[in-house]
């Protein structure tokens, strides 16, 4: 375990929900609503992207501003206690996510981050989502 994480706050970062998460419904409805055919959660790709659209070479993720950092996002706070054990976690999550994304496009895939707060106003991720359908 982490230098500092409590057996405590461990099971309670382990109750946050990581898959089927309401903005990641949000963009299946979406799609849905598009008549798009998608997949979720591919295990073989890098990542597990959230949502894959096979047919557009589109992988979807559904990335939340708090946990992924979301720059200049209202919801990408930084706890007050324990700001470093955060500010280091936060770090890793960033890296990974651009880990994941550099993996997907060596493989010919094409990449979009959904952030949480884009999933507030469907009219503008329908809207969303068409474009990036809709762009090579």
């Amino acid at each position: 375990m982490t230098e500092g994480v409590t057996p405590e706050n461990s099971r309670r970062l382990a109750k946050i929900p990581q898959r089927h998460t309401a903005p990641e419904l949000a963009v299946r409805r979406c799609l849905n609503g598009l008549g798009v055919r998608f997949r979720l959660h591919r295990a073989d790709l890098p990542g597990h992207p959230d949502v894959i659209v096979p047919k557009h070479r589109l992988a979807i993720f559904v990335h939340g501003c708090f946990w992924h950092r979301h720059a200049g996002c209202s919801r990408a706070t930084l706890p007050k206690t324990r700001p470093e054990f955060w500010a280091e976690k936060f770090r890793a999550n960033v890296e990974r996510d651009q880990r994941k994304e550099r993996a997907l496009h060596i493989l010919g895939w094409r990449v979009v981050t959904i952030w949480e707060c884009e999933t507030d106003k469907q009219d503008d991720l329908v809207d969303r989502l068409k474009r990036e359908l809709a762009s090579p």
